[in-house]
């Protein structure tokens, strides 16, 4: 993948996609914070339905930190995976609590070293709430990724790293907006929308809709 393939087709999705953005709500790095745990392998949009609710009773770490496992896991059972997330959410806000005063940290190796944060989890968090370029590599980006040849490797880990050698730095949070965006709308996982992709005439990917070739 050259550096000139990929500016232009950063510069088409950025042109198709100007109101890219995270579809978590949240307020605050803590929210953020949250909701990203529970979006894993869940949508953004039932995380949502839940944090509405949620964000309403917990406001601080110390209120994660001292809730009740099994009330904690109803609150969130909806996200799925919910005895796993509500474990990592409330051993992670305990964390924060003992060894940050409650606050979210603003530094990849304090967040990942976080029960239940990883590199997708930090990222998020870096790129859209502490103001520093980070690449946040989701199911989304993985996705679009692959199949715009962007990058090759099979671990999201790996995925970013190359994404981060095609990109320049100062566009990587905003990269992955784009990206997202775009796997969100068009190039959907099942049947993506060909017909309608503004970087389809520079797409090879084997799963291109009949329509879109």
């Amino acid at each position: 993948m050259s550096e000139e393939r990929a500016k232009k087709i950063f510069s088409l999705l950025e042109k198709a996609y100007p109101d890219a953005r995270l579809v978590l709500n949240y307020k605050n790095p803590l929210e953020l914070l949250v909701a990203t745990i529970l979006a894993a392998q869940c949508t953004d949009e039932r995380v949502n339905m839940v944090t509405e609710t949620l964000f309403k009773k917990h406001k601080t770490a110390q209120d994660y930190a001292h809730a009740k496992q099994d009330v904690f896991e109803q609150e969130i059972r909806s996200t799925g995976f919910y005895k796993n997330k509500a474990k990592n959410i409330i051993a992670c806000t305990k964390e924060l609590v003992e060894r940050f005063e409650g606050k979210v940290p603003d530094t990849m190796e304090d967040l990942v070293a976080l029960p239940g944060v990883g590199r997708k989890t930090a990222s998020v968090l870096l790129g859209n709430v502490f103001g520093k370029q980070a690449m946040a590599v989701d199911t989304h980006v993985f996705r679009v990724s692959h199949r715009l040849e962007l990058a090759r490797a099979n671990n999201p880990d790996k995925v970013e790293q190359e994404l981060c050698k095609i990109i320049p730095r100062e566009k990587w949070t905003r990269s992955c907006l784009v990206l997202g965006t775009h796997g969100r709308r068009t190039c959907i996982a099942r049947k993506p929308l060909c017909n309608a992709c503004v970087v389809e005439k520079l797409c090879n990917s084997p799963d291109k809709t009949s329509k879109g070739i």
